[in-house]
């Protein structure tokens, strides 16, 4: 099916983008556990290694489908409200609105992404257990803890990546001479994705490091120590264990996101391309 170029009223982009989180990372999950792992100042083995590593898959789930639902609205209506502006501007435009559904999804995802992350690195042994623990130690603003840091890791990879996947769309789309289809936009999704992520992988082991850590510095399970702010942990890591381990985790987290980017974008096109096209969670006044 071809993609459509109508912007999707707000229960079709809901609706669309609940569905690709969650096929994402129920798809992919075991990847993001191995690249968390491999992040942990512990180290991959003692984490965990390769066992229990759909730990975290329940926090991952509840998280998925309101954090994506709540990205794409903000995009699309970010998109729609800019669309009159010439076409030099709208790489722009892209950058603008997937910063902007990066800060409205990190508003749900980031309580579940501490809590998913503590249990993938075994800190805690189940979903009820890891609430009860970060809870008691360091109270709501616990699962808030990076939020700030993942702020500052997705808002550049959107930069990356959603620029480049609307310019890969739209430069496929103009040699073909026809618009793209479903499966084309996934591949392109992929192609942004997995370079959106290898660029990205030092802030996102940062982030890492910061979610696994406490507020006051005490040892959680496996002994993470306390890291505090971006350029503090980046300058920390750096200085402790050398520049390489910036990068610890690429090789998953591009395979995964690039596998990732085809399923996310793949399946919220498609779901999209549906709703639109029969009509499917339409509104009085949007089928007019």
């Amino acid at each position: 099916m071809a993609h459509d170029a109508v912007t999707p009223n707000t229960l079709q982009c809901l609706a669309s983008g609940a569905l690709a989180g969650m096929t994402v990372d129920m798809a992919l999950f075991p990847l993001d556990t191995i690249k968390t792992r491999l992040q942990a100042r512990a180290g991959f083995l003692a984490s965990g290694g390769f066992r229990g590593i759909y730990s975290g898959l329940s926090s991952a789930i509840i998280g998925s489908a309101p954090g994506a639902a709540a990205f794409f609205l903000m995009y699309e209506k970010t998109k729609a409200a800019f669309s009159d502006l010439p076409a030099r501007h709208q790489p722009l435009v892209h950058m603008v609105a997937a910063a902007t559904g990066e800060v409205a999804a990190c508003l749900v995802r980031v309580p579940t992404e501490v809590v998913k992350q503590r249990l993938q690195a075994g800190h805690h042994r189940s979903l009820a257990t890891a609430i009860r623990g970060i809870h008691a130690a360091e109270g709501l603003g616990g699962f808030y803890r990076g939020f700030l840091t993942q702020v500052v890791r997705e808002i550049p990879f959107a930069f990356i990546q959603f620029p480049l996947y609307e310019s890969l769309k739209q430069w496929y789309a103009r040699e073909q001479g026809r618009p793209i289809r479903s499966w084309e936009a996934a591949v392109c999704g992929s192609v942004a994705g997995g370079t959106a992520a290898a660029l990205t992988t030092p802030l996102d082991v940062v982030k890492t490091r910061v979610m696994l850590s406490t507020s006051a510095g005490s040892v959680v399970g496996s002994a993470e120590i306390a890291y505090s702010g971006v350029f503090h942990t980046l300058a920390r890591i750096t200085r402790e264990e050398g520049a390489r381990a910036l990068f610890r985790g690429v090789v998953p987290r591009t395979v995964w996101i690039s596998i990732g980017g085809f399923v996310f974008l793949g399946s919220y096109e498609k779901a999209r391309s549906v709703f639109v096209s029969t009509g499917m969670l339409s509104t009085p006044s949007s089928r007019a």
